[in-house]
């Protein structure tokens, strides 16, 4: 009975990390679809297992990273042989986001993504920063094990480096995005009276998103393909689906966007047609970045201000909700009998004499003798 319990508890942590493990293999197979060959070492200009293992390590925790190596060994052995060197690679591999992990949660890092703090933490920390391990322990290990010449140590690094951290920063927010989906509806704009309006503002939403959606599949793959350098269109679609959606669209846009040039990229076609592949890797980083950091960090702000706005309306309210019950009542509506206000004691209305327009003096005078019906 005993021996049932532990294996059941063994099975329930191993569960987690086989699930990375797949998830790692089969990103890395898509990632692999487009492969370059840099001095003879094989890489991706997109590398999505590395977001992929970030994600599942803010997730489920460090308990994962099993599934993390894993999923590297498998993913080594269907580019190549094996080769005993491998071994170190499949420890960069692992250390990279597990480093990152640790870094962001040093950092105070909110799976949210709710604030500047947090894309920035994720930019740097997540991806330029935790990345750096892993591009220098593959390409080290390839160079000493004469499997890359040295010549070719800062091209395959670079290569490296910038596709790790570009699967951080495409993917890792998708995966992110997955705990907290809505429906367009469900977020950001409220508006109209009672369950009619708030329907007509979901089906707003839901337009608007559609789209966003359709806009995006049209112009990206014509920026990307057209010989006329077009590639800047795909900024205005990063733009609004960050500040109408935030998070849930730039992501996906990003990704969108990212897919398709290298796509472009790697088939020499549009803006890549005449370029070496030092070029055409040097463009394409630098577009596939910039596209990364606009719509994370752009999100990131939109988020954080609308957060503090609706902060800002719920004080208010309770302010006011806190001076309504603090406030005393108007002196008219105290003591007044029915039909009469404003005829109290203090007032010196009709019952002393006074005359019916002579209120406000008698509410100066509250208290004293010499009131206006003394």
């Amino acid at each position: 009975m005993v021996r049932t319990d532990q294996l059941r508890r063994l099975t329930v942590r191993a569960l987690p990390a086989f699930g990375v493990a797949v998830a790692y293999y089969a990103f890395g197979q898509l990632g692999l679809v487009r492969q370059v060959r840099v001095e003879g070492a094989i890489v991706t200009p997109l590398w999505p297992p590395t977001g992929v293992a970030l994600g599942c390590l803010l997730h489920l925790g460090l308990g994962v990273w099993p599934g993390i190596s894993l999923g590297a060994l498998l993913s080594i052995v269907t580019i190549s042989v094996f080769h005993p060197s491998d071994v170190v690679i499949i420890v960069g591999n692992t250390l990279a986001p597990v480093c990152a992990y640790l870094m962001l949660r040093r950092a105070g890092f909110r799976l949210e993504v709710d604030r500047l703090r947090d894309g920035v933490a994720l930019v740097f920390l997540g991806a330029l920063g935790g990345m750096l391990i892993s591009a220098t322990i593959g390409t080290g290990v390839l160079v000493l094990s004469d499997r890359l010449p040295r010549h070719g140590f800062w091209p395959t690094w670079t290569a490296w480096w910038t596709g790790d951290a570009m699967g951080v920063l495409v993917v890792t927010p998708l995966l992110l995005l997955l705990r907290r989906v809505r429906l367009p509806g469900r977020g950001g704009d409220r508006g109209g009276a009672g369950p009619g309006g708030a329907g007509r503002v979901r089906g707003r939403r839901w337009a608007e998103a559609a789209a966003l959606v359709v806009t995006a599949v049209v112009v990206t793959p014509v920026a990307a393909r057209s010989p006329l350098c077009l590639l800047f269109l795909v900024f205005p679609l990063l733009i609004w689906a960050a500040l109408r959606f935030q998070l849930a669209g730039s992501a996906p846009c990003a990704l969108l966007v990212s897919v398709v040039v290298i796509w472009a990229a790697t088939d020499h076609v549009g803006p890549f047609t005449h370029h070496d592949l030092t070029e055409t890797m040097v463009s394409l980083q630098a577009l596939n970045g910039s596209v990364a950091l606009t719509g994370l960090l752009l999100a990131a702000i939109v988020t954080e201000q609308r957060n503090i706005r609706r902060r800002v309306e719920q004080a208010c309210m309770e302010l006011a909700e806190v001076v309504g019950h603090l406030a005393p009542d108007p002196p008219g509506r105290r003591t007044g009998g029915p039909g009469r206000p404003g005829t109290g004691a203090e007032g010196g209305g009709a019952e002393g004499g006074g005359a019916p327009g002579s209120t406000a003096e008698g509410r100066t005078a509250e208290g004293r003798d010499d009131g206006p019906g003394g």
